[in-house]
């Protein structure tokens, strides 16, 4: 009957948690095969409308069917539409159009350096606060991967595909907004805000995709459909639930740890199931992001004068 939520960050069991850390990255991992996929007959703008669709009505059902509430208030639509913006109508339209060219491993790649951006966003809303020196080397390390995934195909010439990386980088900083702005919703159970933002979403894009896609004429395939219902139903619907609940349990940083693990389960996936391959660069920038966005999670280091 409430937006309140049931236990505090201080009464969860960490083990849980990290479980659920390690679910949501499976899950986020796959997104990106099945965007791959369904790109491939169903247009970008089209897909993601239909996924934050599905994924909307799916969690309004299991609001309705636990008994809660949505809020009503305008501040509270407000922000489901900003977090909505930021997390689902920006980066997912983003990704979606980027992965017509870009391979889903390297889109998680790219997508996977969400913490290093958290990170030097939070650094500008909080300019006293001197970070760990080894969060620093993170930074590097993860930009530095950025820069050998995307950089080198722009300088030897082999460029075709740098705005769609440029894209998901784009949609990658979106993402780390989302994460610093998840905390208003602290006070609510996960799934109003997950909820929440589908809907807002879905408002913003259904009728841009209607202008646009005119999906009415479209004849997706089998594939395409049944990758548009994973899509939307585990990778969006459930890992949602999931990420506000672990916004509230791990703060913003702690959940978006899930983005290095995200990273070698969505490269895999692309490897195992789409016969994907990644060039030697690609690799190591692998290693660097993973090496980079590993060091900006560590638990910073407690003062020594701490009372």
């Amino acid at each position: 009957m409430s937006t309140q939520t049931l236990e505090t960050p201080a009464s969860t069991n960490r083990a849980t948690e990290l479980v659920l850390l390690l679910t949501l990255a499976t899950l986020w991992g796959g997104s990106y095969s099945f965007i791959k996929v369904g790109v491939e007959t169903i247009p970008p703008l089209t897909l993601i409308a239909a996924r934050t669709l599905i994924a909307g009505l799916i969690l309004l059902a299991v609001i309705r069917w636990r008994g809660l509430r949505m809020p009503r208030d305008r501040t509270a639509w407000r922000r489901f539409t900003t977090q909505a913006l930021l997390n689902s109508v920006f980066p997912f339209t983003l990704i979606a159009w980027a992965e017509k060219s870009v391979d889903a491993g390297l889109a998680s790649i790219l997508n996977g350096t969400t913490p290093v951006f958290v990170f030097l966003i939070s650094l500008v809303l909080a300019p006293m606060k001197r970070p760990d020196w080894r969060k620093g080397l993170g930074v590097a390390a993860g930009l530095a991967g950025i820069t050998l995934i995307v950089g080198v195909d722009a300088f030897t010439g082999l460029g075709g595909a740098v705005l769609p990386q440029l894209a998901i980088i784009a949609a990658t900083v979106a993402y780390a907004c989302a994460a610093l702005f998840g905390r208003h919703f602290t006070g609510m159970d996960p799934l109003l805000p997950a909820a929440g933002s589908m809907l807002a979403g879905t408002a913003l894009l259904i009728p841009a995709a209607l202008v646009v896609d005119r999906p009415w004429t479209l004849a997706p395939s089998t594939e395409s459909l049944l990758a548009l219902l994973a899509l939307s139903v585990v990778s969006t619907a459930l890992a949602f639930a999931i990420y506000f609940r672990l916004i509230r349990t791990l703060g913003s940083v702690g959940t978006t740890a899930v983005a290095y693990l995200r990273v070698p389960i969505g490269v895999a996936i692309g490897l195992v199931f789409l016969g994907e391959t990644l060039s030697p660069t690609a690799w190591a920038g692998l290693a660097l992001v993973v090496l980079g966005v590993m060091a900006m999670t560590l638990p910073e280091r407690r003062s020594g004068t701490a009372g």
